[in-house]
């Protein structure tokens, strides 16, 4: 808890067995109150290691219902244990724990509803290992939705993000994709609703046990967040309507 606000971390997992125990063991428990996974059909023994760990809230999903599905269970369940801050942590260690008391303490002083760790801040990116083709798209990318969302964000793409209770109960993320393109959806969400979005200088590290899109998947979601973008604009000017910003 900080500030009086209860502090949830969610992990998203898929397959993560190898690395959660090194993720959970650097979570700032002097902060976080709650700890949620939700397993997403994994073949590996990732259920068996949270157990192990001691982890008290645990989801299996039946079928795997992809990267979005899995994020409205986290979110879901968050909310209904009455979480103040949120933040969704990857727990195939790509990104530090370390981060979020930093994370944590600028939504609860109310200095930012939202903040994302930003691997594209400094020399992250490169140095952990992010490949060239997704560090050019991923900058391709970032560019075409600024313009289209009038914004200034270093990167759209990053998988470390933290939330106030106020923006999950204001954004309809549960109207998103069930796949990767979610991520994007929901950013294009919160800029709609008129919050702002800090970030924070993340490291990243790329390896054999780190979760990555394929090339094929990597185009589908590029092509989503080419959609997204003119989606969002489209309903900005009031020319077509779409459901995800309808509670907004």
């Amino acid at each position: 808890m900080l500030n009086k606000k209860k502090v949830v971390v969610v992990l998203p997992a898929y397959n993560a067995a190898k690395t959660l125990e090194i993720t959970y063991n650097e979570i700032d428990f002097s902060i976080v109150d709650e700890v949620i996974l939700v397993d997403d059909k994994s073949k590996d023994e990732t259920i068996k290691e949270a157990h192990r760990l001691g982890i008290h809230h645990i989801i299996s999903h039946e079928k795997n219902k992809g990267y979005g599905g899995n994020q409205k269970t986290c979110y879901n369940k968050a909310l209904e244990l009455n979480a103040d801050i949120v933040i969704m942590l990857h727990p195939d260690y790509q990104y530090t724990p370390k981060l979020i008391p930093s994370m944590t303490h600028l939504i609860a002083n109310d200095v930012y509803q939202v903040v994302l760790g930003s691997r594209i801040l400094g020399k992250g990116a490169l140095a952990g290992g992010m490949p060239w083709y997704k560090y050019v798209a991923n900058r391709l990318l970032t560019l075409f939705q600024n313009i289209l969302m009038n914004a200034k964000l270093s990167e759209y793409h990053t998988g470390y993000r933290a939330f106030s209770r106020e923006v999950l109960e204001k954004v309809n993320y549960n109207a998103n994709s069930d796949n990767f393109v979610f991520d994007n959806q929901m950013l294009a969400q919160i800029w709609f609703a008129g919050y702002e979005i800090a970030e924070i200088t993340c490291p990243t590290k790329y390896f054999n046990d780190a979760s990555s899109i394929n090339i094929k998947n990597s185009s589908i979601y590029g092509m989503g967040v080419l959609k997204t973008s003119i989606q969002f604009r489209l309903h900005k000017w009031g020319i077509k309507k779409y459901r995800i910003y309808a509670n907004n």
